[in-house]
């Protein structure tokens, strides 16, 4: 179908009726090739320059241009890939809309923030004194093997605002993770063999007191002033053979939340010292500890130029811009770590994501879409040193 040019609404609604579950979480997920390639279709109508990056085998991500080159630059990121959609309460993929808003997996998560940033880039086009880029990408849901290739390719710009759904408040830190195995060690026997057979199970249950003490006490005198403080929970525990069986290990699978400054050394000492306590009044206790997949915190500073901007555009559009921390993770921090200063702004409540239903109201998206074109303006414009 043929959109207007920066129709922000209509290009939500033709984004989020195409099914791009990442096949990395979904059996059998289409992944993001049809939903790229219809943005990519309309990005050329509007007259941007367009070009289709693959970061994976029928994984495209999208990188278009507006403006013109050899002035200031401002990247508009946000992802195409989706979540699965068992349990939901409608139809995930009609996007019909009720009440003011648009309802379907996605929809807030974040097609309408990847709508939005496009409609914006469309709009200020012909006004800019530099230039736009445009990056929609691939599996920000799993590894964020999109935007690592867009940083890899050498892809870059003088900031960045990832329109993920802040309910339009400006972001500029966001929290990260570390995911950890423990797996506590005991010894086979048979059920009725006490003394010879040591229960994992039950000794995992020490290093499960540890770790919430550790959230209790330690993580509570830590915080960032836009994220609070840092968290651990236990996400997944598994161990056992048989009921009349001692099991020889327990496996605790652990999500830690970091807050800039914290890496995953820290975190895995923090689990080996818990692990060290245990020993303390319990001396047979043995586990071993593993950092199996971390992404980093992003922070900006609220003084940052692409935050005052941003501000300033939201002051333009006759509102107060709110500052706040993100509790989720997001591509910002990649960009941030590539050297490119990124924050969140967006359409949508964050809430909503993933859940049974998905919605973004209209007015969002719409006002994101304006804020946007404005920042575009103002940041491009070779008055801004």
């Amino acid at each position: 179908m043929s959109i207007a040019r920066g129709d922000a609404v209509a290009l939500t609604r033709e984004l989020v009726r195409v099914d791009s579950r990442n096949p990395s979480l979904v059996a059998g997920g289409p992944g993001e090739n049809a939903v790229a390639k219809a943005l990519a279709t309309v990005l050329q109508d509007w007259g941007m320059r367009v070009d289709l990056q693959h970061a994976a085998p029928q994984r495209p991500n999208v990188i278009a241009r507006a403006g013109k080159s050899g002035g200031r630059t401002l990247m508009f990121n946000g992802h195409l890939d989706v979540v699965g959609v068992e349990g939901m309460s409608h139809a995930p993929w009609d996007a019909f809309q009720r009440e003011g808003r648009i309802y379907g997996r996605g929809s807030a998560d974040m097609k309408a923030g990847v709508a939005a940033m496009c409609a914006a880039a469309a709009r200020a086009a012909d006004e800019l004194e530099g230039q736009v880029v445009i990056t929609a990408v691939v599996d920000e849901e799993f590894e964020s093997i999109g935007t690592r290739a867009l940083v890899a390719a050498g892809v870059r710009a003088d900031a960045a605002v990832v329109t993920e759904p802040t309910g339009l408040a400006v972001m500029p830190a966001h929290l990260g993770f570390v995911w950890a195995d423990v797996t506590v060690f005991g010894r086979a026997a048979h059920g009725s063999r006490w003394e010879l057979g040591v229960d994992a199970i039950r000794h995992a249950g020490f290093f499960l007191t540890e770790l919430d003490r550790i959230d209790a006490e330690e993580l509570t005198q830590k915080a960032h002033p836009l994220l609070g403080r840092p968290s651990v929970h236990a996400s997944l525990i598994e161990g056992g053979t048989g009921m009349s069986t001692y099991p020889d290990r327990c496996t605790i699978r652990i999500e830690r939340r970091t807050i800039p400054g914290e890496r995953p050394a820290d975190v895995e000492r923090e689990l080996r010292e818990a692990c060290a306590r245990v020993v303390e009044y319990r001396p047979g206790f043995q586990a071993g500890v593993r950092v199996t997949f971390s992404q980093e915190p992003s922070d900006v500073a609220v003084e940052a130029p692409i935050v005052r901007a941003l501000s300033q555009a939201i002051c333009d559009d006759d509102d107060e811009p709110r500052i706040a921390g993100m509790s989720a993770w997001t591509d910002a921090a990649i960009l941030n770590a590539a050297g490119i200063p990124a924050i969140c702004f967006g359409p949508g409540d964050i809430a909503l994501a993933h859940s049974a239903e998905e919605y973004v109201p209209i007015f969002e998206i719409e006002r994101a879409t304006t804020i946007l074109a404005s920042l575009a303006k103002r940041w491009c414009s070779a008055r801004i040193s």
